[in-house]
């Protein structure tokens, strides 16, 4: 491995534990593999995991410069005590973190391992095998009262979906209106939402997307609001001011993506660069009112963000 190599290296140990795809591959070369040699690497210490709706993330304590460490290989399995090998790779990572993710709305079971691998091609014994389980999704456990879009990790059934950002301008000027039951989601919902950054929108000083829907009661259980994005831009995702009739629910702070939404439609497909996040919260049921109700997403600051699906749950 070159000095220049293993530079890049260190800079990228250095940082933070910051989750990284699954698809980010630091492998050594054959030559690498083939001169490996010296003691292993020690293994990582005090794996953890925490589930999360349709992922789960992955962290470990690890020394990254005795021996210089090339890599950590994540093995993972919806099996207890699976082997190492091949078919359980889950992907490799410079950081002490990994994000396994795009595992759908419902509860998932894994067992994880994770091993070293040192600038010489080494490789540690594997860690202890650790258990986890994502958190399952209120699109799955709640019972939809209004939806638009599909819960697929897909825009494509959205309007101007998979790049057709150019057009919001002119296609909706004063932001997305939309009716439940009576507006198309193919028209009437932009698969994308601009922010004050968005230079191609016109830096607008905001914009805000409707969600209208009826109920012919005030549920007695809890009502819940999904929204699943198929993507954030990378840097300046922004944050989403959430209204419901008139009323303040809260404000999230976009994760950030992979800017690629804009562009792209479809995060199942291998090697996606798209960054899935979910935001799931109770909706006040002091807000929610007989007939029409209108759930209010206002950008104010930040950059873009796509749209998988939104909905309305009782649960």
């Amino acid at each position: 491995m070159s000095s220049q190599g293993n530079v890049a290296r260190r800079t990228a140990l250095g940082i933070g534990a910051a989750a990284v795809p699954a698809a980010l591959v630091f492998a050594p070369s054959a030559a690498e593999a083939s001169a490996a040699s010296g003691p292993r690497p020690k293994p990582v210490r005090r794996p953890r995991a925490a589930g999360e709706i349709g992922r789960i993330r992955l962290t470990w304590e690890g020394e990254a410069y005795k021996p210089l460490v090339d890599h950590y290989a994540v093995y993972g399995s919806r099996t207890k005590g699976f082997a190492i090998g091949p078919d359980t790779l889950l992907g490799k990572t410079v950081y002490t973190s990994f994000l396994h993710d795009r595992m759908g709305g419902r509860r998932q079971d894994w067992y994880y391992r994770v091993v070293v691998v040192d600038a010489a091609g080494n490789r540690s014994r594997p860690s202890e095998e650790i258990a986890a389980h994502s958190t399952e999704s209120v699109t799955v456990s709640g019972t939809p009262l209004a939806t638009v879009g599909t819960f697929d990790h897909k825009s494509l059934e959205l309007a101007l979906a998979p790049n057709g950002y150019a057009q919001y301008r002119t296609r909706f000027p004063g932001g997305v209106d939309f009716t439940h039951g009576r507006s198309d989601p193919k028209t009437d919902w932009s698969y994308i939402q601009p922010g004050p950054s968005d230079s191609w929108a016109g830096n607008p000083k905001s914009t805000r997307t409707t969600f209208r829907f009826a109920l012919d009661a005030v549920p007695d259980g809890e009502v819940w609001l999904a929204i699943w994005l198929l993507d954030t831009h990378a840097s300046i995702p922004g944050t989403i001011n959430l209204g419901l009739n008139g009323t303040p629910v809260r404000d999230v702070k976009l994760e950030n993506g992979g800017t690629r939404g804009s562009l792209e439609g479809d995060a199942t497909l291998p090697g996606t660069p798209l960054k899935p996040s979910y935001v799931e919260l109770e909706l006040p049921r002091s807000a929610l009112r007989t007939g029409e109700n209108a759930l209010t997403i206002d950008k104010q600051v930040g950059s873009w963000h796509v749209y998988d699906a939104l909905g309305v749950f009782t649960r």
